[in-house]
C-alpha cells in the first residue's frame, strides 16, 4: 500500500480529491469526453453517465489515454462503435497500446472504435463544433480544443501567438496549472494566471493540479477575480 500524509491527501474537502484530468461535454444530441484517463471507468460511474458518442484526445501520455479499454460497456449497451479523434502522434500510441482494438478480426467484447485522424482543421462531432488548438508540452505537440465559447487545454507550458488567437473571445477557459514551482512542461500557477489575463477570458478554471499546489480553498483565496481551481464534479452550463 502506498501511503501519503500530505495536507491534500488527508483533507476532508471533496474538492481536494483529484483524479486525472478530463472533461465531459454534453448537448441534447451528443455526449463526448476529452481524454479517457486511467480513472475513466470510475469517473463515468461516479456521474452515472450512460451515453457516449465520441472521445477527443489531447496527446498520448498514459494518464490521458489509459482508460480507452473501458469504453466497452458503451459499445455493449449502445450497440454501436465509439468514434475517437486523435492526431497522428496520438493515433500511433493508441494503435500500439491498444493493438487488440485495431485488429481486423477482433474477438467479441473487445473495444469497438472508429478512429478519425485529425489535424488543426476545424471539424464537428454531430452538433458540436470543434476547433483544435496546438499547444506545447515542452517539445510534444498537444491539442487543446475550443467548443463554442469554451476552451480546454491540458498539459502545456507554451502556446504560440497564432494559436492564442483561437482562444481569444472564449467565455470559459480551462487550463493546466500544475504547481507554484517552475516545471519543465506544465504551466505554473502564476503562468496560468498570466495566460488567462492575457487572453481576457471571462472565467478561467485551472486543472491538472498536483498535490504540490496545495489545498483548494487556500489557493482559491489567492486567485484574482474570475479565476478559480477546477475540481472533480464541476459542472459548467453554457448557452
Amino acid at each position: 500500500m502506498i501511503g501519503c500524509k500530505c495536507e491534500v491527501c488527508v483533507s476532508n474537502n471533496p474538492k481536494d480529491k483529484r483524479l486525472r484530468s478530463s472533461v465531459l461535454v454534453k448537448t441534447e444530441q451528443t455526449t463526448l469526453v476529452i481524454d479517457t484517463t486511467t480513472d475513466f471507468r470510475y469517473q463515468m460511474l461516479r456521474i452515472d453517465n450512460n451515453k457516449l458518442d465520441a472521445v477527443l484526445y489531447t496527446h498520448p501520455h498514459k494518464d490521458h489515454i489509459g482508460g480507452l479499454d473501458d469504453i466497452r460497456p458503451y459499445n455493449y449497451f449502445q450497440q454501436n462503435s465509439i468514434h475517437i479523434y486523435a492526431n497522428e502522434l496520438t493515433e500511433k500510441h493508441l494503435r500500439t497500446d491498444f493493438y487488440y482494438a485495431f485488429t481486423e478480426n477482433k474477438l467479441p467484447g473487445l473495444p469497438d472504435i472508429k478512429l478519425h485522424r485529425i489535424d488543426l482543421t476545424p471539424f464537428s462531432i454531430n452538433d458540436i463544433p470543434i476547433i483544435p488548438i496546438l499547444v506545447w508540452h515542452l517539445r510534444m505537440p498537444v491539442y487543446g480544443y475550443r467548443i463554442g465559447d469554451f476552451t480546454y487545454i491540458t498539459d502545456a507550458n507554451r502556446i504560440d501567438e497564432e494559436e492564442k488567437e483561437k482562444i481569444k473571445g472564449s467565455k470559459i477557459l480551462v487550463v493546466n496549472a500544475l504547481r507554484k514551482e517552475k516545471h519543465l512542461s506544465h504551466f505554473t500557477l502564476s503562468e496560468a494566471i498570466a495566460l488567462a489575463q492575457e487572453l481576457g477570458v471571462e472565467q478561467a478554471y485551472f486543472t491538472h493540479i498536483s498535490h504540490q499546489l496545495g489545498l483548494n480553498d487556500a489557493i482559491n483565496n489567492e486567485l484574482p477575480n474570475g479565476i478559480r481551481l477546477a475540481y472533480d464534479g464541476l459542472i459548467i452550463e453554457m448557452d
